[in-house]
């Protein structure tokens, strides 16, 4: 029940491009670039995101991708 109210908010911070803990704009986080035109971003929480370039949208990162 928890997860189907939290859910539609931590999108919709997501397409607004700021964290889904904090709420900062990952535009000010600390980017790393990698190989498949995306980019690692780590929020100053700590929560680590997927930017992708092509598209302009975040994502959560995967474990395999820390």
């Amino acid at each position: 029940m928890f997860k189907k109210i939290i859910a539609p908010v931590q999108a919709w911070l997501l397409s607004q491009g700021k964290c889904v803990g904090c709420g900062r704009s990952l535009k000010k986080g600390k980017r790393e670039s990698r190989q498949d035109k995306t980019e690692k971003v780590t929020c100053s929480c700590g929560r680590i995101f997927i930017h992708n370039q092509g598209t302009g949208r975040y994502r959560r990162a995967l474990f395999e991708e820390v």
